[in-house]
């Protein structure tokens, strides 16, 4: 039977308690500053202007890596539906105006079976449907360990977006959202029933194309959503993410990428864009070793991320 993380002290979820990196940038906006970043949770703040307004806020959580299972080293897979239940009810509480996953939202156990992995995205997808507005997903790779994309997508929602579409792009308030899929071998085929190396992240020349006329047909500002980086050359990151980085830098439009894969967290600023990755919900044990956040983007196009739980807050001005 699965089991859902409980908190002892219904009081720690509230944001009016010390345990919420958010609590000490909501009393500092209150006295006219925001928290630009948190770096081994010391806070920096600036004033903001009483003209920056709000145009729309979203809720992202990455790395869930849901199963049924006992914690393997610092995972602790079985948790992650009580972790997730905290994030909904509180995007919930705010309202944002959607939220999305990063990938990997589910994880799988031994023996490998379709069935029990088409289990743990159904109870995973379950909780993450209870959020009262539009929610859409980013594949990852232990989202394809044992079944295929088009099983994945089947199961999920992504609010007006066709089952079959593994990346794909909306508007909302203003703001051109673009979902990329880096989950290709190098010879562009899918990843597809555990067949691949979560080394050799891809996107394929196919997706490419797509991307730089999806990016043409809009004159709004952009944000981009992947799961591997595309700003690093490691294992973790998209091999052709030069490529990639090339056409959001061209079209000069994009603010900001966030991505998941690199449990550690991470960010970077390349050519005018933000580049920031969310630490993963999936490490650590008990309500604390939680990590989300919410983000806004203002009408100057400046955007604000409050890092809840272990997730870094972080201030990305527009170029």
């Amino acid at each position: 039977m699965s089991k859902t993380v409980k908190d002892k002290n219904p009081k720690s979820l509230s944001p009016d308690t010390p345990d919420w990196r958010v609590t000490r940038r909501t009393f500092l906006r209150g006295s006219g500053f925001v928290i630009a970043g948190l770096s081994a949770g010391i806070p920096f703040a600036r004033a903001i202007g009483t003209d920056d307004k709000v145009k729309l806020t979203f809720g992202i959580v990455t790395d869930a890596h849901y199963a049924d299972t006992d914690p393997k080293g610092s995972r602790n897979y079985r948790e992650s539906l009580g972790k997730m239940t905290e994030f909904v009810n509180l995007m919930n509480d705010k309202k944002v105006d959607f939220i999305i996953e990063l990938g990997d939202f589910k994880d799988q156990v031994e023996p490998l079976t379709e069935e029990s992995t088409l289990k743990y995205l159904d109870d995973i997808e379950k909780v993450y449907g209870q959020f009262n507005g539009p929610r859409y997903h980013v594949l990852g790779n232990h989202d394809v360990d044992s079944i295929s994309k088009e099983q994945f997508f089947a199961r999920v929602e992504n609010t007006g977006i066709a089952k079959e579409s593994s990346y794909y792009s909306f508007d909302l308030k203003g703001i051109h959202f673009v979902v990329l899929d880096a989950n290709y071998v190098a010879d562009g085929s899918d990843y597809d029933h555990g067949n691949f190396d979560w080394t050799d992240a891809n996107i394929p020349l196919k997706q490419l194309s797509w991307l730089k006329k999806d990016l043409a047909s809009s004159t709004r500002p952009v944000i981009t959503f992947v799961h591997q980086q595309l700003d690093v050359t490691g294992s973790t990151g998209v091999k052709n993410g030069p490529a990639v980085r090339q056409v959001l830098q061209d079209s000069k439009r994009v603010l900001a990428v966030f991505q998941g894969h690199h449990h550690a967290g991470q960010y970077s600023f390349i050519e005018g864009i933000h580049y920031y990755t969310l630490k993963a919900m999936v490490e650590g044990g008990g309500v604390m070793n939680n990590s989300y956040a919410i983000v806004e983007v203002y009408d100057n196009d400046s955007i604000v991320l409050t890092g809840y739980r272990k997730a870094l807050s972080k201030e990305m001005k527009k170029a």
